[in-house]
C-alpha cells in the first residue's frame, strides 16, 4: 500500500447537532440505532427492520482492527440469511482483479492463488489473515466478490496533477465525481495533515485559504475518485444482474456522515445506502451524533499497542520501467538521504525491487536508529543512498 493513498481516517469528527444521550452508548454486543435520541436494538432486529430490503449496505472498518472485520462477517452471516442473493464489495481490490475474485468464489483457487494473483501485498498490504474468514465465507455460499477499487496509481495521479489533468480515456471509467460536501473537505484536511512531515502541520484550525490550496484541492480530488469509482463499481453490479443487495467492505472514513461513498451513490440514484459502523466501548460517545451512521455495534478495543510505522516520505509508481519515485516530501528521510523525483529504485538492503510492495515491506521492517541502503537509477547513473531512520523520541 503507498504512502501518499493510505489514508488515516480515524481522526475527530466535528460534533454537529443531535449528539445522543450519553446513556445509549454501545456496550459489546449491542447495535444502537442512531437518531437524535439514540435507542438500542435487539441482534435480531438489525436485518427484521429492513436492512436487508435495502440495495446496498455499507459495513465501514479500521483495517488493521481483528475486531472489525469478526463484526463484519457476522453482520454479512445474518443478512445472507435473509438475503442469500446478496453480493460482497471490497475497497481492497482494483477492478483488474475481478477474475481472481470470480475464480476464488467458484472454489478454484487456493489461498496462496488468490492472494497472489490478486496482487494484495502490493493493492492492499494489510495482513490477509483478517479478511480471509470473510473471504472464505463468500467461497462457501458462492456468494460473488466485487473489486469496487481503482488503481493506486490513478488516485495518486490526481492528487499530483489533478482530476482535469487526466484524460479521459485513463480514468478506468470513473465518471465525475459530485461535489463534495464542505464537512467532508474539512474531515480530508486532517487526513491530508497526517500525510506531511510534523514540522509543516499548522497547529489551528485550517483556513479557508488552507482548503483553497491547490495541494489540498487535489488531495480532495483524489479521495472522491476512491469514492466514486467505488460507488460507480457497487451501482454497476446492482443494474447489470439485479443483484438485490451488496453489502461493501471499506474504511469508515469513507461513510462517516453520509459522505463519501453514500454521497456518490445518492448522485448515482441510490437514496438511501444503510452505513454500519464498529463503535469502540468507552469511545466519547459526544461523537455519536445524528447522522454519523444508521447504526453502530458496540467492540471491545482489543487493538494492541503498536509503534509508528516508519516512513520513508515517497509516493511511487510501477511502470514497464520499474518503481519510481514519483515525489518525494520535503523534510523526509527520502529527502535527507538524497532520493529525487524521477529515480528508479533497483534494491533495497540488496534486495532486488520488483514492485513498489518490496520497498514498503522493506521500510516497514526498520527498527528506529537504523540505516536503510537504496540503490536508485538516475539517468544512466547508479546511486547509492542511504535512508536514516531517527532513533525513539
Amino acid at each position: 500500500m503507498l504512502p501518499l493513498t493510505a489514508v488515516a481516517f480515524a481522526v475527530a469528527l466535528a460534533l454537529p447537532r443531535g449528539a445522543i444521550a450519553h446513556d445509549a452508548c454501545p456496550t459489546p454486543g449491542v447495535w444502537i440505532a442512531v437518531s437524535d435520541s439514540g435507542r438500542s436494538v435487539r441482534p435480531d432486529d438489525i436485518v427484521s427492520a429492513g436492512l436487508a430490503q435495502r440495495r446496498v449496505v455499507l459495513l465501514g472498518e479500521s483495517h488493521g482492527d481483528a475486531e472489525h472485520h469478526r463484526w463484519q462477517l457476522h453482520t454479512i452471516a445474518a443478512l445472507h440469511a435473509r438475503q442469500p442473493r446478496l453480493a460482497l464489495g471490497f475497497e481492497m481490490f482494483p477492478r483488474r482483479a475481478q477474475p481472481v475474485l470470480d475464480r476464488w468464489s467458484a472454489g478454484e483457487l487456493s489461498e496462496e492463488q488468490f492472494l497472489t494473483r490478486g496482487d494484495w501485498a502490493n493493492v492492499w498490504g494489510h495482513d490477509p489473515q483478517l479478511y480471509m474468514p470473510i473471504f472464505h465465507f463468500a467461497r462457501m455460499h458462492r456468494i460473488p466478490m466485487i473489486a469496487l477499487n481503482v488503481e493506486r496509481s490513478l488516485v495518486r495521479r490526481v492528487g499530483a496533477e489533478g482530476w482535469d489533468a487526466v484524460p479521459p480515456a485513463e480514468r478506468e471509467g470513473v465518471g465525475e465525481p459530485a461535489v463534495a460536501p464542505a464537512p467532508y473537505v474539512s474531515f480530508l484536511y486532517e487526513s491530508y495533515l497526517a500525510h506531511l512531515p510534523e514540522s509543516q502541520r499548522p497547529r489551528r484550525a485550517p483556513s479557508d485559504e488552507d482548503l483553497r490550496s491547490p495541494q489540498f484541492r487535489r488531495f480532495v480530488q483524489s479521495m472522491q475518485v476512491w469514492d466514486r469509482a467505488m460507488a460507480e463499481a457497487i451501482v454497476e453490479r446492482l443494474r447489470a444482474d439485479r443483484t438485490p443487495l451488496v453489502v461493501a467492505i471499506m474504511g469508515a472514513g469513507h461513510l462517516r456522515n453520509g459522505h463519501g461513498v453514500p454521497h456518490q451513490l445518492r448522485d448515482l440514484g441510490i437514496p438511501e445506502p444503510a452505513v454500519l459502523l464498529p463503535w469502540y466501548v468507552g469511545q466519547d460517545c459526544a461523537l455519536l451524533t445524528a447522522g454519523v451512521a444508521d447504526l453502530v455495534f458496540g467492540v471491545e478495543d482489543r487493538r494492541p499497542e503498536a509503534p509508528e510505522r516508519p516512513r520513508l516520505g515517497v509516493t511511487l509508481d510501477q511502470s514497464e520501467h520499474g518503481v519510481t519515485i514519483r515525489d518525494v516530501l520535503k523534510g523526509s528521510i527520502a529527502e535527507s538521504a538524497g532520493a529525487r523525483a524521477g529515480d528508479v529504485i533497483k534494491t533495497v538492503a540488496g534486495v532486488p525491487v520488483k514492485d513498489a510492495g518490496t520497498v514498503i515491506a522493506a521500510v516497514q521492517r526498520q527498527a528506529p536508529g537504523t540505516w536503510l541502503p537504496i540503490t536508485v537509477q538516475r539517468g544512466t547513473q547508479s546511486l547509492e543512498l542511504v535512508a536514516r531512520f531517527p532513533g525513539k523520541p
